[in-house]
Parts: C-alpha cells; sequence; structure tokens
C-alpha cells in the first residue's frame, strides 16, 4: 500500500542506479572493470575501487550519489585526489554509461522513490534545472501517461527518458501538469512542503516530458515548423519503433513470448471456395524497366469487368506461397517461413489479403480471403451491403463517381512479426505492405491491368466487415484493381 510521502518536513534525496538489465562484471584482480548494457558493451579498464564498489551497488538498486561520493572522497581522498577526485571520477563513469543510469528522487524517510527516470536512448542528457517558484510549467502536448509494472509511466516522444511515478504524490503533480502550473501553484493544491515539489518538477523537467510553460516555451513546442506536422500519434510511433529492444518494465507480457506461434498460413475461413486461375510464368512479359519508367497515373475507375483469369494471374504473380519450410536465423533461431513474390524480413509473411469483388465474370460479388497456399478465395461475406459499403469507401477515397471492379485489402497478423521484431514489427509490416503494393502494382502493370492504391477511412468498419478477430489481424492498407484497357 502507497504510503502518503509528504507528512511532516522532510528533505529530498537524489538517488541513482543501474538500470536492471545492466550486466557489471571485473577480473580476477576485482579491478578492470566491464559493463554489459541494452546498448552496448563498455571496457572500462582500471578504475578507483571505490568508484567500482559503488556501481556495484547501484546495479543492486537506487543509491544516494552524495554517500556514494563522500563514502569515496573520504577514504581514498589521497589516491583520488591525484586523478581528480572521487567524484571527478565516479562521474565520469556515471557518464560513460549515461544510456543505462536512472535517476530517482526520494523523501529521506527510507521509503521507495516518488518517481525514477529511466533512459530510453543511449545517449540522453540529464540536467537538473533551477525553477523559481513562480515559474509555470506544463506537460509536453506529447506527452502520455500509462500502466507500467503496477505504476504510472510518464513518456513523451521528444523526451530521452521514461517518467516511472512511484508514489500518489508525485502522479498528482505530474496530472496536474495538463494546464501550465508553477511549483507554488502545485504545492498549495497538493499540500506537499514546496522544496519537494520543486525538486519533482525539476525531475520532470529534466525528463524532457514537462516543459517550461510560458509563451516562449510554448511557442518553441506549438508552432515549431519541424514538430507542427507531427501529431502526438505519429511522433510517438516513430519514435518507439525504430528500436527492435523491449522495455521490459512496462511490456512484461510480450517479453514473455518471443516465439513465433502464429503458422506460416492463416487456416481458410469457412465458407464457399473457389480456385483461381494459375498463369504460364514463361510466356514473355514487359521488361521491368518499362514497367518503371511508365508514368503513374491515377484515372478515374472505369465500368470495365475482370476476368477470373485476370483475378487469379494478378495474386498467383504477385502474393502466392511458393514454397514453405523453417527458416533458420542467428542466433539459433528458427521458425517457419514461406517464399512468396514480394520482399518480407526473414520470410515471415504476416500479411493476409482480402478481395472485394464487384465486377468480375466468373466471381460471384462478395468479400473474399485469399488462401496464397492453396491459390484459392474463400468467400467470407455475401452481404450485399457490406460489399457495398467497402467498394464505396475505395470510391470515396480516390474521390470518383463509380465503384471500381474490386477491391484489395491488407490485413497483418502480428504475431507472426512481434516476437522476432519486438518494437519495430508494426514498422516492419508497414514496409512489407509497400514492398506487396509495389508488386501488385508491377504485375498488374504488366498484364494491362490498373492497380491504384486508396488512402481509406477504415474506422472500424474494415475489421467488421471482413469478420476480423481485432486485434490479432488488423487491416492496414487497400488498392483498387481496374480492368485492362
Amino acid at each position: 500500500m502507497h504510503r502518503e510521502p509528504h507528512s511532516g518536513e522532510l528533505d529530498t534525496v537524489r538517488l541513482c542506479s543501474l538500470s536492471e538489465d545492466v550486466l557489471v562484471e571485473w577480473d580476477a584482480a576485482g579491478r578492470s572493470l566491464h559493463v554489459v548494457t541494452r546498448w552496448g558493451e563498455f571496457a572500462l579498464g582500471v578504475i578507483d575501487d571505490h568508484v567500482r564498489d559503488s556501481l556495484r551497488r547501484m546495479s543492486f538498486g537506487p543509491v544516494s550519489l552524495e554517500n556514494a561520493v563522500a563514502g569515496i572522497e573520504a577514504e581514498g581522498t589521497a589516491r583520488a585526489a591525484g586523478r581528480g577526485g572521487g567524484r571527478t571520477n565516479l562521474m565520469e563513469v556515471l557518464d560513460v554509461l549515461r544510456g543505462s543510469v536512472v535517476h530517482s528522487l526520494a523523501l529521506d524517510d527510507g521509503y521507495r522513490p516518488l518517481l525514477s527516470v529511466t533512459p530510453v536512448v543511449a545517449a540522453p542528457v540529464f540536467d537538473l534545472p533551477r525553477v523559481a517558484a513562480t515559474q509555470p510549467v506544463r506537460l509536453s502536448r506529447f506527452a502520455v501517461l500509462r500502466p507500467c509494472g503496477g505504476e504510472l509511466a510518464l513518456e513523451s516522444p521528444r523526451s530521452d527518458f521514461r517518467v516511472e511515478l512511484h508514489q500518489p504524490l508525485a502522479a498528482r503533480l505530474a496530472t496536474a501538469l495538463a494546464v501550465p502550473r508553477s511549483p507554488a501553484e502545485l504545492a498549495a493544491d497538493s499540500g506537499a512542503p514546496q522544496q519537494v515539489v520543486a525538486d519533482v518538477v525539476a525531475y520532470l523537467l529534466a525528463s524532457g516530458a514537462v516543459l517550461l510553460g510560458d509563451k516562449r516555451a510554448a511557442r518553441e513546442e506549438d508552432h515549431d515548423p519541424a514538430l507542427r506536422h507531427w501529431s502526438h500519434h505519429e511522433l510517438h510511433f516513430h519514435s518507439r519503433s525504430r528500436s527492435r529492444q523491449r522495455d521490459a518494465a512496462c511490456d512484461t507480457d510480450l517479453a514473455d513470448h518471443t516465439d513465433v506461434a502464429d503458422p506460416v498460413v492463416k487456416p481458410p475461413p469457412d465458407g464457399p471456395r473457389f480456385p483461381l486461375y494459375r498463369p504460364d510464368l514463361s510466356a514473355r512479359d514487359h521488361s521491368l524497366t518499362e514497367l518503371l519508367e511508365a508514368d503513374h497515373a491515377c484515372p478515374e475507375f472505369s465500368s470495365r469487368t475482370l476476368t477470373g483469369e485476370h483475378v487469379g494471374e494478378l495474386l498467383f504473380r504477385s502474393a502466392r506461397v511458393r514454397t514453405a519450410g523453417p527458416q533458420h536465423l542467428p542466433p539459433g533461431m528458427s521458425h517457419e517461413a514461406s517464399q512468396r513474390p514480394y520482399f518480407n524480413i526473414a520470410c515471415l509473411y504476416e500479411l493476409e489479403l482480402y478481395v472485394s469483388v464487384d465486377r468480375c465474370t466468373t466471381l460471384p460479388r462478395g468479400i473474399y480471403h485469399y488462401d496464397p497456399s492453396q491459390h484459392e478465395l474463400t468467400l467470407v461475406n455475401s452481404d450485399e451491403g457490406a460489399l457495398a459499403e467497402l467498394l464505396d469507401t475505395a470510391k470515396l477515397a480516390a474521390a470518383n463517381v463509380r465503384r471500381p471492379p474490386a477491391l484489395i485489402t491488407v490485413t497483418t497478423r502480428m504475431a507472426r512479426l512481434s516476437p522476432m521484431l519486438g518494437g519495430a514489427a508494426y514498422a516492419t509490416t508497414l514496409t512489407h505492405l509497400g514492398a506487396l503494393q509495389q508488386t501488385l502494382y508491377l504485375v498488374a502493370r504488366s498484364m494491362g491491368l490498373s492497380v491504384h492504391l486508396v488512402p481509406t477511412d477504415a474506422g472500424d468498419r474494415v475489421a467488421r466487415l471482413l469478420r476480423l478477430e481485432w486485434p490479432g489481424e488488423v487491416s492496414i492498407g487497400e488498392c483498387v484493381i481496374d480492368g485492362p484497357s
């Protein structure tokens, strides 16, 4: 049970620790230090015994920085003085390891810290500012609060740190900054000592998730020419999806699942099945240069009708499973993989294709799932209203006056990617979507057909109309197929 930490007059204590994933090792003589972190390995060589002991204690949990420095200077004054002092040596080592140094703020009552500031990048800068009691501060417009290990975590894609709010007081102060508030106002509202509030605010500012709330600071974030083009969701997604590293503290469920358990080919749903045409791949085709050098165009959808051969050949040449089998990757990882015409990292092939058919000579109108292994379509929804709703979204997205002959909707199964790629899984599946769409486009051009990408507003309708088990399978993109000119 959390204890309210602000009863009585208490001072704050600055604590430091090493991230839980850090391994501190030294040689047989106990002098030469080697530190392994998520960002890399650091050979620190021979360092002061007391600095080494401080690092060892920091690997077990938060340590008072002032006590660590005082102990070094008290016990090793003569030796430390010749090398610039114990504080300098310890601070220099912590600077080298700054991507794995957790900064915590506690009260001197022996209870757990108020908050901890944990790095999420390799080379963060943590500078505690001096904040006037009347200086307004506020949350960044990119900040977000989420559960993390049973507590609240404060994050921002502009920040080099994640703030873990261990005590209710810290959480209340952070959430109060949705509007600009000064430390004096926060202290008056919370009943906490003003110096404690000022120190909490300083840590939040140093994390980068909280900003000065005056007009100048507001202009820097709200009207920055580079930032104004980013929404909160897009910038947060970008900042977190460029790393395969998992957030072990907050994503414990993900960390427990490291096997690619989803099948290489999704089992076909129940429904009528329609085997598709298989083309002769030895037939002469356009050259790749001819296809790449042709001008792109997004004309009006035609009133032409596709044939079953058109649909079958396009899917066969673009998305079928050629072969399937185990894929072996370093270091000793393996999974069931397949070979298909478009590019995919580690041959995981997590994408699924659904074809909504409006006008085709041999396929009834309806919404189909494509089985790339058997090269067949399975009817998953024959409702005319559902088909019309999907086709109309494509018509509106392309600013056309008629529905396309067919619409391909691409979905992804995250369970195929996430165990291997971690935080980069969703960004990777969007890369795979682009590779598939480019392949569909080139194959269609070589066949005399047209494939156009359409930025539809999916909302919840796509998952509902395709009867997806969201979020196990989610839609990520669409393209339309138009008949031959």
